[in-house]
């Protein structure tokens, strides 16, 4: 064998076999064990579990108290998706002959880099009710009459939360879609200048066409991070009052070292990949005919 075929077959031992070895270790493997454990009522520390069937998929559905949490996670849902094209007016602007934009960048990309157990803690006490910060901000501009529990009342916790998360992601997905704004052939735009394509114009058939693959993938981010969320809630509120802010993560964690249920949890991470993966189909089929059939005009 040739020294070019040692070294092409290293290339493939390195970058195909090593990493497809990895998955099935820390992937594929616990995956199936997961879906195993959700037959069983293991208890997380004996040595034998019991095995129920489908006793842990008909008590998950029968949980009024998940399907609560759900809900929750719609909520962050919804605020993010909103914020879809509020972020790609940020990266349509900050890609544009704007001053000072590597500063404006920094500011909008640093929140994402920050722990998120930090910035929980941060607004937690920025939302206190004891010397909180934006109530004394609310106190100095004399709007006393908008001061509420913001962390404790049932109607409006899900929304500071949500909020306090859209702070925090919202910088990650202002520079993908700046990425994939600039990976658009130049020439492209400057036709359609010449042509007399004005602002709104350009961003409507040259940019946003040019960037769906990247608002798809933005779209699936916000579908699998609102129903992973569990830092905010738990740092800030631990799913309170009540379950009125837990959500699907925050209760099948609690579910297992809580309350030491670890079949029940697992049956709820099992059906957690299940939506992800259900959802992730759906929008696929979606976007990618809709850009399928933009090309074939």
């Amino acid at each position: 064998m040739s020294k070019l075929r040692k070294k092409r077959m290293q290339f493939v031992i390195t970058a195909l076999v090593v990493p497809v070895i990895l998955l099935i270790v820390f992937v594929v493997i616990p995956a199936a064990d997961l879906f195993r454990m959700s037959f069983t009522n293991w208890d997380g520390y004996s040595k034998e579990s019991d095995i129920v069937g489908f006793t842990n998929y008909i008590s998950m559905l029968k949980n009024k108290d998940l399907w609560l949490s759900l809900k929750n996670n719609a909520v962050y849902f919804v605020i993010h998706f909103f914020m879809i094209a509020v972020e790609l007016g940020f990266a349509v602007i900050l890609t544009g002959r704007l001053r000072a934009a590597k500063f404006y960048k920094t500011m909008v990309f640093m929140p994402y880099i920050i722990n998120g157990v930090a910035v929980s803690y941060a607004f937690s006490y920025f939302f206190s009710p004891i010397n909180g910060a934006f109530d004394a901000v609310l106190g100095a501009l004399n709007l006393e009459f908008l001061i509420r529990n913001w962390l404790s009342d049932p109607k409006i916790v899900n929304y500071v939360l949500s909020f306090v998360s859209v702070w925090r992601f919202s910088g990650y997905h202002v520079i993908l879609f700046m990425a994939a704004l600039q990976s658009i052939p130049q020439d492209v735009a400057e036709a359609a200048k010449v042509d007399g394509a004005n602002a709104w114009q350009l961003f409507k058939y040259i940019q946003v066409p040019g960037i769906m693959l990247m608002v798809d993938f933005v779209l699936f981010d916000n579908i699998r991070g609102s129903l992973q969320v569990f830092d905010i809630p738990f740092v800030i509120t631990a799913g309170g009052p009540g379950y009125a802010s837990s959500t699907f993560t925050l209760y099948t964690i609690k579910t297992a070292f809580t309350y030491s249920n670890f079949g029940l949890a697992s049956t709820m991470a099992v059906a957690i990949m299940i939506m992800i993966v259900f959802i992730y189909v759906i929008q696929n089929k979606i976007i990618h005919s809709l850009i399928l059939r933009d090309r074939r005009k």
